[in-house]
């Protein structure tokens, strides 16, 4: 427990994060109300399949995201398992966003279910924007979020996971250092398996003991991302929302909750993302030429591959080949963190495309 912090420091405290709880398995719980209750898992329902989300109810049998289907169904062979629907959740995703919209326009969308805010220009105490947000959501769209309220990016993201599902969690200037020590150094953004498993390794579990490292120290040990993480644990993190609401490109991508080099599971999501960016550039009535792959490793190396295709498109099968011509070009040797597929070169679809054969 922690005292509230004084009205004065609130008015620091104008960085939200939004997380919607299980996002994709709610929706289909609140669409299909016989779902209630049980637990819904949300994937790939091939042998090769990976679990995209899973609810909080499937979760109590040891069921996360990215894996296998199989193996979430020795877990849990009583779930109930459905085939994600992107362009449903899209459109829930939309509702949300207005009204996130009506709030503040200072919003960074990170994806179809999370977002930061700075609620800088309010002047409003930030639980009550925290809860109307909340209230607003529940009402009109019949969804659980969770908010994490801070000064920076970085605490505001920690807060929102703390209190899960459902929550609200405060992390003001005051509450730092202390409230950061006893978490395991996973939970330190940019801190991935591999790089927690270095830090175990010479002896370093918790915050606490990230501590007594020195700022050179870990720059030696992880470069540039050593230096972030120094400050970090500190409180301190400089990056701010970004509101470039301009769309140069289409694109999803997933951190995955425990690193895979599985291509099949790879592969898996590579289909998932390109029926995703398919709909809604036909829903936007735009052409992209340009696709691009991007992975990260478990040691927060990103690596890219891009092709500039002959012709626009959007069609989902063509997306879906190229992304897998280019993970074939990547090193699948070393365990992956995120994937993300992204088609970019966009151009309104001012005419129909003739097909070779015309």
């Amino acid at each position: 427990m922690y005292s509230m912090p004084r009205s004065q420091d609130l008015e620091k405290l104008n960085i939200l994060h939004i997380d919607m709880d299980a996002f994709y398995a709610s929706v289909e719980e609140r669409d299909n109300f016989n779902l209630k209750g049980k637990p819904v898992i949300v994937g790939g329902l091939s042998n090769h399949g990976i679990v995209t989300t899973a609810n909080y109810e499937a979760r109590k049998y040891g069921i996360h995201s990215a894996m296998p289907i199989f193996i979430a169904r020795i877990k849990c062979p009583n779930g109930i398992y459905i085939r994600p629907r992107m362009h449903r959740y899209r459109e829930v995703s939309r509702e949300i966003f207005n009204i996130l919209y009506d709030i503040t326009s200072l919003i960074e969308q990170v994806s179809v279910d999370e977002a930061y805010l700075d609620i800088s220009q309010l002047g409003r105490d930030p639980i009550e924007v925290s809860q109307k947000i909340k209230e607003i959501v529940m009402r009109d769209i019949g969804l659980t979020m969770s908010i994490g309220i801070s000064y920076n990016k970085f605490l505001a993201k920690l807060a929102s996971d703390w209190n899960k599902p459902n929550g609200i969690k405060i992390i003001s200037q005051d509450m730092v250092p202390d409230i950061l020590l006893p978490l395991p150094v996973k939970s330190v953004h940019g801190i991935g398996p591999k790089s927690a498993k270095k830090l175990n390794n010479i002896g370093i579990y918790t915050v606490r003991d990230l501590m007594y490292l020195t700022e050179e120290f870990l720059v030696d040990l992880f470069g540039k991302q050593g230096g972030e993480i120094y400050y970090r644990i500190r409180g301190i993190d400089n990056r701010e929302i970004n509101t470039e609401r301009e769309r140069k490109s289409l694109g999803t991508e997933i951190t995955f909750s425990h690193d895979t080099k599985d291509k099949e599971v790879l592969k898996t999501y590579i289909r998932t993302f390109a029926t995703e960016i398919s709909e809604s550039l036909k829903q936007k009535r735009l052409h992209g030429r340009t696709i691009t792959l991007k992975i990260k490793y478990g040691d927060f190396t990103v690596k890219t591959r891009g092709r500039t295709l002959m012709e626009e498109v959007d069609d989902e099968k063509i997306i879906y080949e190229t992304g897998v011509s280019l993970l074939d070009e990547m090193d699948l040797n070393e365990s992956i963190r995120l994937i993300g597929l992204t088609v970019s070169n966009l151009s309104p679809s001012t005419m129909e495309q003739l097909s070779l054969f015309s």
